[in-house]
């Protein structure tokens, strides 16, 4: 371990398309899109036979199979065998919170490179049967003739045979994802048609960002899809305001299937090294990631359960002595417009940074237009562990060709925040000059 924190380096990654469930990725498994994406990795820079300290990573819905699947999609790939992968998870932050971790352990010396990632599909996830019935086939296969087998089900009923497939809702109050952000939205006062602008806009920017070219080398293609398939280019105000709420019938309803993520098929990846590695195979530093944070809220009290990131964000603005508005660019994860929103409204709002924050004025307001400047989760799709590696894949090459320094807040179920900074390595370097 080194006496002094070094910096960790973010050289850039790759992500498969993300597809919405049950389309092209429908017969894919998460090991199957995993593998596909560190494969993409290893092609992108040069890593065939390399070996990797760390690949640390997972997904939210998985099967009993996927216990080990960090490891098993390493060992399918062109990495050296001698890679360790470790699975793990924190919901919607899991690949961010993986980043974080290799961050760590590069910045103290433990390591020198990493492999943040992350993949999800409900296309592929995984029916339960009932208790009782686990029960009996436990039963049944511990028993030794037919007959006996036979005995172990003995008073079925149909009950028993009904699966559970998994669910959407927060286990503490049975509410899903949906509905907790309803509540946010009434509760700030969020409008329909700002809900319906943000996804608008997401839909707008990631049909230019693929236009222009820009996605090509964040890309790789997958099972013979080349592109995000939600992406709307004929996308319009008119048609959104047509869509009925999915979440609330009535009246106060505003969330649409339009302004909230779908169900999405994906998986990304993250490179993170130590300078010296980078340098010793060549490979150019594209941001350095400098600080990053997690936070939780109370939301089974009547706290918005996805309100952590401006949690997050706080502290992490008090520990790096940064104002909100030092940044230029803010990557804040869509995972519904309302949400969004909600964490800009509350970080102007005074009396929300007094009794939550424990500030004494408001943190203030950003500059929209540095908001998600390629588009986010609304357009692109949310497969749950991929989008923090997505979403610093994006951003560390945004500061490569732009410079300046970056901030990605994620909220993730179970009332948790995820939020991290990033800084331009050409930037850094010119300031180091000066």
């Amino acid at each position: 371990m080194t006496q002094t924190l070094r910096r960790v380096a973010v050289l850039g990654g790759v992500r498969i398309p993300f597809c919405r469930s049950n389309t092209l990725y429908a017969d894919l498994s998460n090991l199957d899109m995993l593998t596909s994406t560190l494969n993409g990795l290893v092609e992108k820079f040069h890593l065939e036979g390399v070996h990797i300290d760390e690949a640390v990573g997972g997904a939210v819905v998985t099967h009993s199979r996927d216990w080990n699947l960090a490891r098993e999609a390493v060992i399918g790939t062109r990495l050296a065998p001698t890679t360790p992968g470790i699975t793990m998870m924190q919901a919607c932050g899991t690949s961010l919170q993986a980043a974080m971790s290799i961050a760590g352990k590069i910045a103290s010396g433990q390591i020198d490179s990493g492999i943040a990632m992350g993949a999800d599909t409900t296309s592929d996830a995984p029916i339960v049967v009932s208790k009782r019935l686990a029960g009996r086939l436990t039963q049944m296969a511990q028993q030794k003739s037919n007959w006996e087998k036979v005995k172990v089900f003995k008073g079925l009923s149909p009950a028993e045979l009904v699966p559970q497939p998994p669910s959407v809702s927060e286990p503490r109050t049975g509410l899903s994802m949906g509905q907790h952000c309803e509540l946010m939205a009434q509760e700030f006062e969020i409008p329909r048609a700002e809900q319906d602008q943000l996804a608008y806009e997401s839909h707008r920017k990631a049909t230019e960002a693929y236009a222009s070219g820009y996605m090509d080398d964040l890309v790789v293609p997958c099972a013979g899809v080349f592109r995000d398939n939600n992406i709307r280019e004929d996308v319009s105000l008119d048609k959104l305001a047509t869509l009925r709420t999915v979440f609330e019938k009535s009246g106060r309803g505003t969330l649409t299937a339009a302004n909230s993520t779908p169900l999405t098929d994906g998986a990304a990846a993250v490179l993170l090294a130590s300078e010296e590695w980078a340098a010793a195979r060549g490979l150019p530093v594209l941001a350095w990631l400098t600080a990053y944070q997690t936070a939780a809220i109370d939301f089974v009290a009547g706290e918005g359960l996805l309100m952590a990131p401006t949690v997050a964000v706080s502290k992490l603005l008090d520990r790096t002595g940064l104002k909100l508005q030092d940044f230029d660019f803010y990557e804040i994860h869509e995972a519904f417009a309302a949400q969004v929103l909600a964490t800009l409204k509350a970080w102007e709002d005074p009396e929300y940074c007094r009794r939550v924050l424990g500030k004494d004025a408001p943190l203030g307001a950003i500059d929209r237009a540095r908001l998600n400047v390629k588009g986010s989760s609304l357009a692109y799709g949310h497969p749950f562990a991929a989008t923090g590696a997505r979403i610093m894949a994006n951003l560390a090459k945004l500061l490569d060709q732009h410079g300046g320094r970056g901030l990605i807040s994620v909220c993730t179920a179970g009332g948790m925040g995820v939020a991290a900074i990033m800084e331009s390595a050409r930037a850094a370097e010119m300031q180091a000059a000066a």
